[in-house]
């Protein structure tokens, strides 16, 4: 499975962005796909994740301000980020995991910076 994110960029605090994740190849396995974010100087943490049935979770710092949805026919996940804040500044990963959800991705895209200014 290929995955080419895109839609970072610099945005002001309060300010929101929308990450797309296109997949290709093996979609027929993907059974569940993550957006991904490391900051500089930290481990990279799971941000949302979405499985083939629809349920989605969230990190706890970002409930209630990034969505996480799909378009099977287009094999793409979104990430709609809202009310960014600076500590949300890090490179966007989006992954995916094949055959069976277990939050250990088998596929990760090339990464997409995402500055929040103050």
């Amino acid at each position: 499975v290929q995955l080419v994110e895109s839609g970072g960029g610099l945005v002001q605090a309060g300010g929101s962005l929308r990450l797309s994740c296109a997949a290709s190849g093996r979609t027929f396995s993907i059974a569940a796909m993550g957006w991904y974010r490391q900051a500089p100087g930290k481990q990279r943490e799971l941000v949302a994740h979405i499985t083939k049935a629809g349920s989605t979770n969230y990190a706890d710092s970002v409930k209630g301000r990034f969505t996480i949805s799909r378009d099977t026919a287009k094999n793409t996940v979104y990430l709609q980020m809202n009310s960014l804040k600076p500590e949300d500044t890090a490179i966007y990963y989006c992954a995916a995991e094949e055959y069976y959800s277990d939050y250990m991705p088998d596929s990760w895209g090339q990464g997409t910076q995402v500055t929040v200014s103050s």
